[in-house]
């Protein structure tokens, strides 16, 4: 991995909107949503709009889900002071968001500019579910390996818990017990689209009435939620984010690491180059150690939560062990003993996740960020875990085409 000595780059504050809601109905368009979505970044981080110098909007698919093309534009329209403000639309499947957020830093860190908002959208209830899981087959290989397939996403991610049986040996139970915990995770978030969803034990029954199969090994409540949603963060210099801080006083956090990679599209050529490795998924495993190692820090013992990607259950399975809390193909380990729970020692997604919290797809890598502030910072609420100093993040783009990983830090 090449290292260069980057300046740091802060997160002043940042806002969500709340998954539950379903944008078309209000009567509100994509172009609402983005204004909604940047003005509440910018009160909670107590910048004005005037003092956003660049504008960076993550988006997979507006062109297929509301005709829409030339975000940048729209991210203009959300404020008249942002008139003539240099604006970027930025795609990478589920992933859009996080590569959204990394363009920002290289402005930042370039020193271009000194203030960066941050911004990732997603309206995709204006129709069937069936046809939001038709659209977001775009982010696989069309039509090489999408042709035949009724569920894309949910026949693929079950194809990588079977990769994991045929390697490793996989459980059910494991499974189950992801979903249970991002569901009861949800209900602690304001902002959730599943916190007022009513889940008893027959939820997690395969094939029951209210857990339908949907693909291969995959149930109803094995998959993330089609969702409407944006979420932002200000981005700032180290030297606009002390000046913002002694007059707000208010305590930033800081980016301290990152990974990016982009492996091969079809997830059979992914899954055949891995052959011989220890990790299913290596470039995701690369992604992760070129964060830890950018961030200064060895692997998961200096980390105290981590949000990451779980389209699937399958996929936080897997982030489990790629992140190092277990060798590899031991995933299940952690949860037996309790490690990523709400209460154990290093808590996989306390806000819901993908799972619960929900998935607009181009805002998900935002959010994760905005997440990772809100813990380090004390500013979670009821999802907030006790002493959280540094976090990390793991977002996929496509069957883990794209991953891009970020340790944030309390600054100080």
């Amino acid at each position: 991995m090449h290292r260069t000595q980057a300046p740091p780059v802060f997160i002043l504050g940042g806002f969500q909107t709340d998954f539950s809601r379903n944008v078309t109905r209000e009567g509100r368009t994509l172009a609402d949503l983005i204004r909604e979505t940047a003005q509440g970044a910018l009160q909670a981080a107590g910048v004005a709009a005037s003092e956003v110098e660049v504008g960076h909007l993550g988006n997979f698919a507006g062109e297929l889900f509301v005709g829409q093309g030339h975000l940048g534009g729209l991210l203009v329209e959300a404020n008249p002071a942002f008139a003539g403000l240099p604006t970027s639309r930025h795609e990478a499947a589920c992933a859009s968001g996080s590569v959204t957020a990394l363009a920002a830093m290289a402005d930042l860190e370039a020193g271009r500019y000194d203030v960066a908002l941050v911004l990732g959208v997603e309206l995709m209830r204006n129709g069937t579910a069936l046809e939001a899981s038709a659209k977001l087959g775009a982010a696989a290989w069309v039509p090489e390996e999408t042709q035949g397939l009724a569920q894309v996403w949910p026949e693929l991610f079950s194809r990588v818990g079977d990769e994991y049986e045929r390697r490793y040996g996989l459980r059910r139970e494991h499974l189950v017990a992801i979903a249970r915990e991002n569901f009861a995770n949800a209900r602690r978030n304001p902002n959730a689209q599943t916190r007022r969803w009513s889940l008893d034990a027959d939820s997690f029954e395969p094939g029951s009435p209210s857990n339908p199969h949907v693909a291969g090994r995959l149930y109803k409540h094995d998959c993330s939620q089609v969702t409407d949603g944006g979420a932002a963060v200000v981005l700032a210099s180290e030297r606009f984010a002390r000046a913002h801080a002694r007059r707000q006083e208010s305590s930033p956090s800081v980016i301290t690491g990152f990974g990016h990679r982009t492996s091969r599209m079809a997830l059979a050529d992914k899954l055949a180059d891995s052959q011989g490795d220890a990790y299913v998924f290596p470039h995701v495993r690369r992604a992760i150690t070129d964060a830890y190692a950018r961030a200064g820090i060895e692997g998961p013992a200096a980390l105290d939560v981590i949000e990451t990607h779980d389209c699937f259950t399958t996929t936080q399975y897997l982030a489990i062990d790629h992140f190092g809390l277990t060798p590899p193909g031991e995933s299940w380990r952690a949860i037996d003993d309790g490690l990523t729970a709400f209460a154990g020692k290093l808590p996989m997604n306390p806000s819901g996740g993908l799972m619960g919290l929900g998935h607009p797809v181009g805002a998900s890598g935002v959010r994760m960020l905005l997440d990772a502030h809100k813990q380090v910072t004390g500013a979670a609420g009821e999802y907030q875990v006790n002493g959280a100093r540094r976090a990390a993040t793991l977002n996929l783009g496509g069957s883990a085409t794209t991953s891009v990983c970020f340790v944030v830090e309390k600054d100080g």
